[in-house]
C-alpha cells in the first residue's frame, strides 16, 4: 500500500486494508457519464506540455451559432483543489453558446499527469503556474478570459501577475488563499486576547480533513480507508450528491470525487506545500494582487453560506484603487457557488465575458 505520511512511521496504517477501489480507467469512466450531459461540441484530449506532462482538456463550442466575423475570446476554467472538470457540468453548456470554452485538469488533480512536487511553497506555486502557461502555448491561445475557483483562483491570480498580457479579464470565484492568517493580540501583559478577525464557521469536512493535514497530504484520509473510502466521500460531502441531483439520481458526483482524490497523490503535496492549513496560504495572495496591472479587470465572486471570507474581496478593491474591481456576493450560495447557484453564475460569467467582446 502506498503511505501518504512524509513524516511519521509507515506502519501507521499497516493494519489497515491495503487495496482502494479506484484507477484512472474508473476516472475515466465516470468521468464519461458526466460529460454525456454535455449538448454542445466536446473535444476532450490530453495536452502534451514541453516537459511531457499531460493535461486533461476540455474544449466546447456551440455547434448551431454562426461564426462571428471577429473570433471571440474564450472562457478558460480552472477548477479548486480535489476537482476536476467534471465539476463544471451545469456551467459548461451555458457558457459556450457565443464562445469557445476550455476546463482542464490542474497539473496533479483529476486525470492530468501527477509528477512530484516541491515542499518549497514558492517552488510548488511556480510549478502550477508554469503548466498553465505551457498548456496555453501547447493549446495555442493568445489571450483568455481566467476563470478559477477556490485554489483555482489562488493560481489563476498568480498566472495573471506573471503573464498579464495573457488575461483579459480575471474572474475569481470563492479564491482561497488570499488573506493572512491573523494574528491573536496581545494586551499590555503579554497575554493574549481576543482575536478580532472573524471568520464564517468551517464545515465539518474541513475540519475533518484539517485535522490529518499536519502529518498527511490533505487526502491521506480517502486513500488510507480503502475499500470504505468511497462512503466516506459520502458521509462527509452529501451535499455533492445534493448539488447535481436533478442530472444524476445515484452516487455518479461523489464517486468523481473519490476516483480524482484516490490515486496517487500528487497536486495535493504541491498544495501542501503552499497552505500552512486548508485555509491559510504560506504566500497569501493579499500581499501580491497589487502586482496585477490596473488595466486588468477583476471581477469576484462569493458565495453568501461559503466558509471563504468574502471581506478579503473588499479589501482587493481597497489595494487596486482605481482599478476595476468588482465584488459580488452570491445568495444561498456556499464555496461552490458554480453548482448552488449555477443560472446565477452562468448569468454573471456570460455577462463579463460579453463585456470584454
Amino acid at each position: 500500500m502506498q503511505n501518504d505520511c512524509e513524516t511519521g512511521p509507515s506502519s501507521v496504517w499497516s493494519w489497515w486494508p491495503s487495496w482502494r477501489p479506484t484507477s484512472m480507467s474508473l476516472l475515466k469512466t465516470t468521468e464519461s457519464k458526466i460529460l454525456a450531459c454535455i449538448q454542445n461540441d466536446l473535444w476532450a484530449r490530453f495536452v502534451t506540455l514541453p516537459s511531457q506532462d499531460r493535461i486533461w482538456t476540455l474544449t466546447l463550442t456551440n455547434k448551431v451559432v454562426r461564426k462571428p466575423a471577429a473570433p471571440k475570446t474564450p472562457l478558460v476554467m480552472v477548477h479548486g483543489f480535489g476537482g476536476g472538470v467534471g465539476l463544471w457540468i451545469r456551467n459548461l453548456d451555458a457558457l459556450s453558446r457565443s464562445r469557445p470554452v476550455y476546463a482542464f485538469d490542474l497539473l496533479g488533480f483529476g486525470r492530468s499527469s501527477r509528477p512530484s512536487f516541491p515542499s518549497d511553497a514558492a517552488k510548488a506555486e511556480e510549478q502550477f503556474v508554469n503548466s498553465i502557461e505551457q498548456w496555453r502555448q501547447s493549446v495555442g491561445l493568445e489571450n483568455m478570459i481566467l476563470l478559477g475557483h477556490s485554489l483555482g483562483g489562488y493560481l489563476a491570480t498568480s498566472y495573471a501577475i506573471q503573464y498579464p498580457s495573457r488575461v483579459s479579464h480575471l474572474i475569481l470565484v470563492d479564491p482561497w488563499g488570499f488573506p493572512e492568517r491573523p494574528q491573536a493580540q496581545t494586551d499590555g501583559n503579554g497575554s493574549q486576547g481576543t482575536e478580532v478577525v472573524k471568520r464564517p464557521s468551517v464545515p465539518r469536512w474541513v475540519k475533518a480533513i484539517a485535522a490529518v493535514v499536519s502529518l498527511f497530504n490533505p487526502l491521506a484520509v480517502i486513500r488510507a480507508a480503502g475499500p470504505w473510502g468511497p462512503g466516506l466521500v459520502n458521509r462527509f460531502r452529501p451535499d455533492f450528491k445534493r448539488k447535481f441531483e436533478d442530472l444524476f439520481d445515484d452516487d455518479t458526483m461523489t464517486q468523481y470525487i473519490y476516483h480524482c482524490n484516490a490515486q496517487t497523490p500528487s497536486g495535493e503535496v504541491g498544495f501542501r506545500a503552499m497552505s500552512e492549513s486548508l485555509g491559510w496560504a504560506k504566500r497569501p495572495m493579499l500581499q501580491r494582487v497589487h502586482l496585477l496591472p490596473p488595466s486588468m479587470p477583476l471581477t469576484m465572486l462569493y458565495g453568501e453560506r461559503s466558509w471563504v471570507d468574502s471581506s478579503s474581496g473588499e479589501s482587493v478593491v481597497q489595494i487596486r484603487d482605481r482599478a476595476y474591481t468588482r465584488v459580488l456576493l452570491v445568495n444561498e450560495a456556499s464555496h461552490h457557488v458554480y453548482a448552488d447557484q449555477p443560472e446565477v453564475f452562468n448569468r454573471v460569467v456570460e455577462n463579463i465575458c460579453n463585456s470584454v467582446n
